[in-house]
């Protein structure tokens, strides 16, 4: 009977797991979907993205559901109740990803309402790459139980961090020189922000992954600090 008990709880685990990477995949695609609107402007698109944020959010609840009754009928320790905590935090950062990928999809519609009149000349592409490419290393590390993966999306944040300070600045350039410009530079600003908060969710899950294998809580700590902790 126990052995019994342990397979399905075995079960349960995995599935919670998988629907975790299938969350992962839909809010990957809502990226991708998002990044190519702000450059196609469709409308079909944009709102296709805004519709399946709905279903990212119905995923979320029912996870942190699932993962609560198993908490409460299983009552795990060690490294399954890490996992559990994990997955109800990276849930959240998902979500929230989603979030930002539906905001990217709103400004797309704005910027092309207005028939991109005053459109500063900012490449955003290369941003967008570097925060998806951090979400799906996040995944992986997450599928793999890979606390190297882990630790270089940490170190990855970095880059996009770098790369929205000089979207940044030169957004204040365009908007000194030529007033006109300021409604699409704050649509444009928000885009940039919405990827770097996309990045700094993507680490929070990578810092989950370290958590649920290691049992160590990196948060807050500098991506060398992990690489450090991680050796010794």
């Amino acid at each position: 009977m126990s052995e019994h008990i342990s397979k399905q709880f075995d079960a349960e685990l995995e599935d919670v797991r998988t629907r975790v990477l299938q969350m992962g995949g839909l809010v990957e695609e809502q990226i991708r979907r998002a990044a190519d609107a702000l450059v196609t402007g469709d409308m079909a698109e944009i709102a296709a993205i805004q519709e399946n944020d709905h279903r990212v959010n119905a995923m979320e609840v029912d996870l942190d559901e699932a993962c609560s009754h198993i908490i409460a009928r299983r009552q795990p320790a060690a490294g399954d109740l890490r996992l559990l905590i994990a997955v109800i935090k990276t849930i959240t950062d998902l979500e929230r990803i989603g979030d930002e990928a539906e905001k990217i999809a709103r400004m797309a519609k704005l910027i092309h309402d207005a028939e991109r009149m005053h459109m500063p000349r900012i490449e955003i592409r290369h941003v967008a790459t570097l925060a998806l490419a951090m979400l799906r290393k996040s995944l992986d590390a997450f599928a793999r139980l890979d606390v190297k993966a882990a630790q270089e999306v940490v170190e990855q944040d970095r880059a996009v961090d770098s790369e929205f300070r000089s979207i940044l600045r030169q957004l204040i350039t365009f908007m000194m020189e030529d007033p006109r410009t300021i409604s699409r530079c704050l649509e444009v600003l928000f885009v940039a922000k919405a990827l770097e908060r996309i990045g700094d969710h993507a680490k929070n899950m990578a810092e989950y992954v370290v958590y649920m294998v290691e049992g160590r809580d990196v948060r807050h700590m500098r991506s060398d600090a992990i690489a450090r902790a991680a050796n010794e």
